[in-house]
This record gives structure tokens, C-alpha cells and sequence, in this order.
């Protein structure tokens, strides 16, 4: 498909315009056997694969990244610049989008050169993308560390636009509006979508066209505050008015807005035993890869929902896979796990 803009759905939303990267809808996939494995009935549980969008080996920063990227090159933008941790999916797919758009990529990372060199980070070189190293920065260093590229790329008239971390910002959120619109054409009678929470833009966007109640997001650690997180990007659209051809509520607000806060574990890169038992699950009964850090915590969240009755058999639900496999192969302790679960 040739990139061009337009917006969501073919509807211009004021200033937003959308720049199309990826052919959709993506597939909305039954998974009776895994459904079965973790308590449900074999027809309530489907996938949405998101992890087949086909830029960059896909993953759900894609839907961002069209209307994200439809703003910079509005702008006049020749060069984008993001960031994130060394393994940043959404890195990875930024650098893709640029060669996409014959733009210029520069990747603001946490760490050092001598982080791993596998994964995602294999990908950003592959893809022509200029890495820049924070080193040990926690969010005020990189933030200072990305300002500095920022400034140097503008004095030599590279016309930088700043992609925000995630893909999160009001503007971004709108690709996971969209894809609410997306699952109410695959499945009318929807119950509700489970979805890693990283950066918050795309549990917003679901929670503004599905309505808080539908939505269960599950925290992986990547914000300190989730729930404000969500919050405000739902709040940002719902100020803005973005509708999609009616099917959006209008002021929808996260109302009884629902996130799982148990699968963090020791932290945002640990691997902890739900997620590994969940990877396992998948792997094993649909052949579905999951990845440590973000599907694997979201489907560890699907599973002890399940065991707690906040998702129920009888009832059609949603499990987002929102990629991350090239993540899989950045993470030491998954690869090395995953050669031989069944002895550690």
C-alpha cells in the first residue's frame, strides 16, 4: 500500500492527519485450546495480532507511529527523533517508519554501546538508524540527553520532529482509537480487550472508543503512575472531540478505569514465573510467541484474572498481542530459559 494521509477511517480530525504504514485490519484470531488451558470456554478467548502488522516486524507502535508520523511530516520534518530502553520496540519501529518515509532516524537509548547487541537493537542498525547512548540516565538525563540531539540536529537543518517515548501522547493514542473501531466490526458482541500497559497510548485509545469497563490493561512497569497515565491520555482525547464516524462516544471518561498492578514482578526487564508459566501456556497449546517484558505480564494478567473472576467463561474476550518478538531474543534471561523451561 502506497503512504499517503488521511484521516482514521477516512474522517479528518481537525489537525490530525495519518500517514499509512501497514494494511489493515489486522486478524482477529480464535484460541480455543489456550482458552481451555487457562479456564475459559474453547470459543471466548481470540487474539488480536497486532503482532503481524507487517513495518519493521510489527507490533502495536505502528497504529501510533501513522498519525504520529503524519504530524512531522505536516510539519516540514526531514528527521525523527525518539527514545527508549536498549531493547524499545517502539524504537525499533520508528527507525522502520523513517526508512519507510525516506526520513532521517535518531534513537536517544538508556545505556551503554556494550548493552546487548541482539534483538531489537540489531533491528535499529539494520533499519539505518543513528544510535545516540545516555548511559546510565534515569527519565530527567535522557530527557536532557535527548534535548541536546534535538538542538544539534536543528542547527544543521535536519528538521527534527520529537516522537514522544512510547508513541504515548493524545496524538498517538489515536491508532488504538482506531483500532477500537477495528474489533467492533471483527466482534459486535465484544466483552472486553486485555492489553499490556507500557507507555498508556494504547490501553487510552481502546478506553476512549470501548469505554473503560471493556478494557482490562495490565502494568509492565515502564511508567511509575499507570492509572494517571491512562487517564490523562483519555482526558486529552475527550477534550479534543475525535470522533470516528460516530461509533466513537463523545467525552467517553475512564470510568472505573481498570488496570492489573501484579505482574511487575522485580521490575520492568524481570522475568518472573507467572510470565513464564503464561509464555509456556501460549507457546504450547496455539504456537503463539510472547515476549517477557510486555504480552507475556499481559497474558500472566489474563490468566489471574481468570482465577479471580474478573474475566469470566461465556463472555468474548480480546487478548491484544501487541508484538515484541525481536524483544524475546534481546532479553538473556528468557533466551536462556526458553532453551530448556522445563528444568529451571
Amino acid at each position: 500500500m502506497t503512504a499517503g494521509t488521511a484521516g482514521a477511517g477516512g474522517t479528518d480530525h481537525g489537525p490530525a492527519s495519518r500517514v499509512v504504514l501497514a494494511s489493515w485490519p489486522t486478524p482477529l484470531e480464535p484460541a480455543p485450546r489456550l482458552a481451555r488451558a487457562v479456564g475459559l470456554g474453547p470459543d471466548d478467548l481470540w487474539i488480536k495480532r497486532d503482532d503481524l502488522i507487517g513495518l519493521g516486524g510489527g507490533g502495536n507502535k505502528v497504529r501510533k507511529l501513522e498519525w504520529l508520523c503524519g504530524a512531522a511530516l505536516a510539519a516540514g520534518a526531514k528527521t525523527l527523533v525518539t527514545s527508549g530502553a536498549p531493547q524499545s520496540n517502539h524504537a525499533r519501529l520508528t527507525a522502520a517508519a523513517g526508512a519507510r518515509l525516506g526520513l532521517g532516524v535518531v534513537l536517544v537509548l538508556a545505556g551503554n554501546p556494550d548493552d546487548s547487541a541482539s534483538g531489537n537493537l540489531a533491528l535499529d542498525g539494520l533499519l539505518g538508524a543513528e544510535i545516540v547512548w545516555a548511559g546510565d540516565a534515569d527519565g530527567t538525563a535522557l530527557a536532557a540527553t535527548l534535548k541536546e540531539v534535538t538542538d544539534r540536529l536543528r542547527r544543521e537543518g535536519a528538521a527534527p520532529a520529537l516522537i514522544p517515548f512510547g508513541g504515548s501522547s493524545v496524538t498517538g493514542a489515536l491508532g488504538y482509537a482506531e483500532c477500537g473501531r477495528e474489533l467492533l466490526a471483527q466482534a459486535p458482541d465484544l466483552s472486553q480487550v486485555i492489553t499490556a500497559v507500557g507507555s498508556g497510548g494504547t490501553m487510552a485509545g481502546l478506553v476512549y472508543t470501548l469505554g473503560g469497563e471493556r478494557v482490562l490493561g495490565v502494568h509492565c512497569g515502564a511508567v511509575p503512575d499507570p492509572v494517571r497515565t491512562v487517564s490523562d491520555l483519555v482526558a486529552g482525547l475527550s477534550a479534543e472531540g475525535v470522533t470516528a464516524d460516530g461509533v466513537v462516544p463523545d467525552g467517553v471518561v475512564p470510568e472505573g478505569l481498570r488496570i492489573r498492578l501484579d505482574q511487575v514482578g522485580d521490575g520492568y526487564p524481570s522475568l518472573t514465573e507467572p510470565v513464564k508459566a503464561a509464555m509456556s501456556i501460549a507457546a504450547r497449546t496455539e504456537g503463539i510467541i510472547l515476549d517477557p517484558v510486555y504480552t507475556g505480564r499481559a497474558m500472566a494478567g489474563l490468566i489471574a484474572a481468570v482465577k479471580d473472576g474478573d474475566v469470566r467463561p461465556g463472555r468474548r474476550t480480546v487478548f491484544l498481542h501487541s508484538g515484541g518478538l525481536p524483544g524475546f531474543f534481546g532479553h538473556g534471561a528468557t533466551v536462556t530459559w526458553a532453551k530448556n523451561p522445563g528444568l529451571q
